[in-house]
C-alpha cells in the first residue's frame, strides 16, 4: 500500500476538506487529490462523497479512517521511541497559550529536559488557540475547557475555578464572597469574545437571568485587570491567575461552581516528536502540587 496515498486520505478525512488537508500536509491540492484518487482507483472504492466545499466519508471511508487513526498514532509513537532513545528530540515547538500562568511551569520543565527544542509561544483566547492548532499554525495549545473534537488529542492537567475581583476602593472589599445576582448592580469588565473565562461566566449569568448594570469589553487579560484597578467595574479571572496585585481584591461566587480544567491539546494526526514529548511531560506534571499551578 502506498504510504503517501494513505496519508493523503487520512489528511482529508481529518480536515473534512481537500484544501485544508493540502495546507496541513504542505502539498499542492492537485497532488493531494491525485493521491486520494489513485488510492480509490487502485482498490475500486469510493472513499469520499465530494461536495462543493466539504467532503463526507463513505461507509468504507469511515472504516478506513478508524484504521488510519490507529496507524498514524502508532507511527508517531514508534518515531518518538526511537528518537528519544537516541536523544534526538529537537527542532521547533509552536505553542498557543491562554495565559503565562499555565504554560510557563510546563515550559520550564520541558526546556530543562529537551534543551535542543526551540520554542515559540503565542498568547491568545481559547477560540483562536483551538483554531490555530487545527489549522497547523500551532503544534500545541494550552487552554481551559475543550469541547469534544475527533481531530484533537486532549490532556487535562490542572483544575481551577473562576473568581470575581474588584479594586481596593470597592465596597465589596469587606466581603469574601458574593452571590451571582449581586452582579446586577455592577459594570462587568470582560475579555473579548472567544475567551473561555467570559463564555463560562456569561453562560451562568444567562442561566440565572442576571444582567449586569453595564458592560465593558477589553482586548486582553491585562487590560481587564487595569480597568478594574481603575474602578471601571468588576472582573472575572481564573483563581490561579489572580496573582498578588495589591490594588485588587478577589471574591468567590458562593452560589455557582465555576470549575475549569486546563488542558494541553494537539492534532490527533500530529507526527511532531517534540509535541509528543511535551504531552508526555504534561501527563507527568498533571495535578501535582507545585507543578503547572495545580
Amino acid at each position: 500500500m502506498n504510504h503517501s496515498q494513505l496519508r493523503a486520505f487520512h489528511g482529508v478525512a481529518s480536515e473534512g476538506s481537500f484544501t485544508r488537508a493540502a495546507a496541513a500536509l504542505r502539498v499542492s491540492q492537485p497532488t493531494l487529490s491525485g493521491h486520494v484518487k489513485a488510492l480509490e482507483e487502485g482498490y475500486g472504492v469510493v472513499l469520499f462523497q465530494r461536495g462543493s466545499r466539504e467532503v463526507a466519508m463513505t461507509e468504507i471511508g469511515r472504516a478506513l479512517y478508524e484504521i488510519t487513526q490507529r496507524y498514524f498514532a502508532s507511527e508517531a509513537e514508534a518515531e518518538r521511541l526511537l528518537s528519544a532513545a537516541q536523544g534526538l528530540v529537537s527542532g521547533r515547538l509552536r505553542i498557543g497559550a491562554d495565559s503565562p500562568f499555565a504554560i510557563v511551569p510546563l515550559l520550564a520543565g520541558f526546556s530543562r529536559r529537551y534543551p535542543k527544542v526551540d520554542t515559540l509561544i503565542q498568547f491568545n483566547n481559547s477560540s483562536e488557540i483551538l483554531r490555530s492548532v487545527l489549522s497547523g499554525k500551532s503544534d500545541v495549545g494550552v487552554l481551559p475547557r475543550v469541547d469534544s473534537d475527533d481531530r484533537i488529542n486532549v490532556v487535562p492537567f490542572r483544575h481551577d475555578r473562576l473568581v470575581v475581583f474588584v479594586d481596593k476602593g470597592h465596597p465589596w472589599t469587606q466581603r469574601r464572597s458574593i452571590r451571582l445576582r449581586d452582579v446586577e448592580t455592577q459594570v462587568l469588565v470582560s475579555r473579548e469574545s472567544g475567551s473561555t473565562t467570559r463564555a463560562v461566566f456569561e453562560a451562568a449569568l444567562a442561566k440565572q437571568n442576571v444582567h449586569p448594570m453595564g458592560r465593558l469589553e477589553m482586548g486582553s487579560r491585562e487590560a481587564v485587570r487595569e480597568a478594574v484597578a481603575a474602578g471601571l467595574g468588576i472582573g472575572v479571572v481564573s483563581e490561579s491567575e489572580f496573582g498578588s496585585d495589591t490594588r485588587l481584591h478577589k471574591l468567590a461566587v458562593s452560589d455557582v461552581k465555576f470549575n475549569l480544567v486546563e488542558c494541553a491539546i494537539c492534532r490527533r494526526d500530529s507526527q511532531n516528536v517534540a509535541v509528543a514529548a511535551f504531552l508526555d511531560l504534561v501527563n507527568e506534571m498533571a495535578d501535582k502540587p507545585g507543578a503547572a499551578g495545580a
